[in-house]
């Protein structure tokens, strides 16, 4: 037990004395308060994190303190035109707090008549206390008899707590990028995310007194743009929701977010569909809007010959569309919009101007599909020398010939069509040069996959166009063919390969080049597709196509602990603890697809009542096979083995070993490991009645021998000695 210091009791002491007083003396009026700043159109990307983390601000710093009661909620609002924060149970006033304050020793701060010696004093004023020497306390703090002063400190009213709430939830604010702007004096400049119009602090009914951004705060805000053309004039805290929804606002994010998917998925019901309807753009149309509105329209449908990708990418990045399927799963001419104004004539007009807006952009794609379809994609692999890769490691052009060598190597290497996995390689990336890519660059290998179906490519040509880039990002799908593998991960190593070999590693927080997505990439080819291929040997055939590069160096060793590092944390990022994986990485497995089935086996192993003596006595005998001088004895003398239990341990040895490595070599890893639990009892008993280092030479080399043989078996799936307590 950690034992208290007397000063520490004794301020936990004076502390819980005051707080007792306190609360029997004091009855505490408290009510909800409001806090709104009202402003110019906030970016709709940042919205979000914009509004949880003022009203996060403002929260944390009135509850530290100590404006916030027991039960005390907080509700972020965010709209378009402006941050929120509603919090109930906020005190008009913080308690007083007790405080303990150490001023120096005793024998510093007392002179030999009792009274306070300079240094004393000097302390004193500079923490603004005055009292009489004979008021202080002394206290020991386990080293020297103290000098303490024990006071409390009064509390402050609300206005006062939340204008420093307020400073600090502003100046804290994740801003993705800082406006500068004159206030209405006409000479003040300040900096935040965007002008702010109108400040709102109510506490009740009451308006709190604070200040920012040269604005007092009232009452007043603003609702729809549209829809409404006086202020709105709020009359308390709690009527904040409902009164802006009455001026055609609906403040809070979330609230709106779901009525958006709600409204969304039922109007595409309506007309026999399913939307198209990804988070980002939810999330991007949610803070776009403070009224939602839902409105259909349709597009020709001679645009559905251009490839869907096009169509939809188009309708979200540039219009912020929602695209429809079909029951059959085919995209629809038709599509749903969101728009922030109840039109009287049911929308017809909204619906028929963003028609006529689509059409434009459509027959714009359209016109690029068309146009890149003139010229085959092999002739447009010539323009990819004009295309910058790195300074340092030439254009695509040229590292377009190594990741083509790279995939004809990891071809033979996992069973894949070396050709077409050449071929693949070629043209991965011509694509850049096209129309399409140009303008969505999103699109880059699934246009190359529709333009050399078009050319008449092989079906896995094509399809290792699209897939090579996969995984894109955490989750995503795997190259779904031994070519698309070869090509996918040939063009994974060399950006792995080339960039280490310049010195472009990822350093903490910083990685640009998305090193580390790649490794995990390679890693999960590696594992869940079973490939028949060592890391060890991708990285080395990687290196032999990459290191004729000028002024790339060999930096293979750096990219194997740069893999282990990606690979510790993606298993213990798959449930696995610490111990396992360095269990079984210990040994440094050859084939990664099997790592599942040895920490699956680990586990197993864990769990049985015999696993915790016999991976202490593992970990005893590596100790004991470290500290042999030369080579380690591997001959067992069977005639020299003189005690019971070594005859034991030796004849449970010959039992056990072949067996286990029968299932061993059957990838039967946690058969193998459990037939180990037998062992527990001779081990135990060879350990507690036999001196391994006997006198004898040829003894003590076969006592070795016999431990080497049993740290062998014991250690083929995992080192089993990492998971001793």
């Amino acid at each position: 037990m950690e034992i208290t210091t007397q000063l520490e009791f004794s301020i936990q002491l004076h502390q819980k004395t005051v707080q007792w007083s306190l609360i029997a003396s004091l009855k505490k009026k408290m009510t909800n308060l409001l806090v709104e700043l009202q402003t110019e159109e906030l970016p709709p990307k940042a919205l979000e994190k914009l509004s949880e983390a003022f009203a996060a601000g403002v929260e944390q710093h009135l509850r530290n303190r100590g404006f916030l009661a027991e039960g005390s909620v907080t509700t972020a609002y965010g709209s378009p035109r402006r941050l929120a924060v509603h919090i109930s149970n906020v005190l008009e006033k913080s308690p007083d707090e007790a405080f303990t304050q150490k001023l120096v020793p005793v024998r510093v701060g007392l002179a030999a008549d009792g009274s306070a010696t300079p240094a004393l004093v000097k302390k004193m004023n500079a923490l603004g206390i005055t009292c009489d020497v004979a008021e202080l306390k002394r206290v020991n703090d386990g080293k020297n008899e103290q000098l303490v002063f024990e006071g409390v400190r009064p509390g402050i009213v609300l206005a006062e707590g939340l204008q420093t709430a307020l400073d600090a939830a502003v100046k804290n604010l994740p801003i993705p990028k800082v406006m500068t702007y004159q206030l209405a004096d006409g000479e003040t400049t300040v900096a935040f995310v965007r002008p702010v119009k109108h400040l709102t602090a109510l506490y009740g009914e009451q308006i709190v007194p604070v200040k920012l951004f040269g604005l007092n705060a009232g009452r007043i805000t603003r609702g729809h743009r549209f829809h409404t053309t006086e202020p709105v004039t709020l009359s308390c805290a709690d009527a904040y929701d409902a009164e802006l929804k009455a001026a055609k606002v609906m403040p809070c994010y979330a609230e709106r977010r779901e009525l958006l998917r709600k409204l969304l998925t039922e109007r595409a019901a309506q007309i026999g569909g399913t939307v198209i309807m990804p988070e980002d753009l939810l999330n991007e149309v949610t803070a776009l809007t403070e009224w939602p509105i839902i409105y259909e329209s349709s597009f020709e449908e001679e645009f559905l010959a251009v490839p869907e990708e096009c169509l939809i990418l188009t309708m979200q990045l540039n219009q912020k569309y929602f695209a429809l399927r079909d029951a059959e799963g085919r995209l629809m001419n038709r599509f749903l919009l969101v728009s922030q104004l109840e039109a009287k004539d049911g929308g017809a007009a909204i619906s028929s101007g963003n028609a006529r807006v689509v059409r434009a952009r459509l027959a714009d794609a359209k016109f690029f599909y068309d146009q890149d379809r003139q010229e085959k994609l092999e002739t447009r692999v010539d323009g990819l020398k004009h295309v910058v890769y790195h300074n340092k490691l030439g254009s695509q052009a040229e590292r377009m010939l190594r990741v083509k060598t790279m995939a004809g190597l990891f071809a033979d290497l996992i069973g894949a069509d070396r050709a077409k996995a050449e071929r693949a390689a070629m043209l991965a990336k011509a694509d850049l040069r096209t129309l399409m890519v140009g303008e969505f660059p999103e699109l880059q290998g699934i246009m190359g996959e529709y333009y050399a179906k078009y050319d008449g490519e092989a079906e896995e040509v094509a399809l290792a166009i699209r897939e090579h880039y996969q995984p894109r990002y955490a989750g995503d799908a795997l190259p779904s063919t031994p070519v698309s593998l070869a090509t996918a991960l040939a063009d994974k190593m060399e950006t792995l390969i080339g960039l280490f070999g310049i010195g472009q590693m990822p350093t903490g927080e910083k990685d640009p080049f998305a090193l580390r997505r790649h490794a995990l990439g390679v890693l999960r080819m590696l594992i869940e597709k079973a490939l028949p291929v060592s890391l060890n040997t991708l990285i080395d055939a990687a290196w032999e196509a990459e290191k004729a590069v000028p002024g790339v160096t060999d930096h293979r060793e750096e990219l194997r602990q740069f893999f282990q590092d990606r690979l510790r944390v993606m298993l213990r990022d798959a449930g696995y603890t610490t111990l396992e994986v360095d269990a079984v990485l210990a040994l440094n497995p050859e084939k990664l697809d099997e790592l599942p089935k040895r920490l699956a086996a680990v586990r197993a192993f864990m769990a049985l009542p015999e696993a915790e003596a016999l991976t202490a006595a593992n970990k005893r005998i590596g100790n004991i096979l470290k500290k042999i001088e030369g080579e380690v004895p591997t001959v067992v003398n069977e005639a020299l083995l003189a005690e019971d239990a070594e005859k034991q341990l030796f004849a449970a040895i010959n039992d056990v070993e072949p067996k286990a490595l029968q299932h061993f070599a059957a990838g039967e890893y946690e058969q193998m490991l459990a037939t180990l639990a037998v062992l527990r009892g001779p081990v135990d008993s060879f350990f507690d009645n036999v001196m391994v280092n006997a006198e004898d030479p040829a003894l003590r080399a076969t006592r070795q021998a016999l431990l080497k043989r049993l740290y062998d078996v014991m250690n083929k799936v995992a080192e089993i000695a990492r998971l001793a307590k």
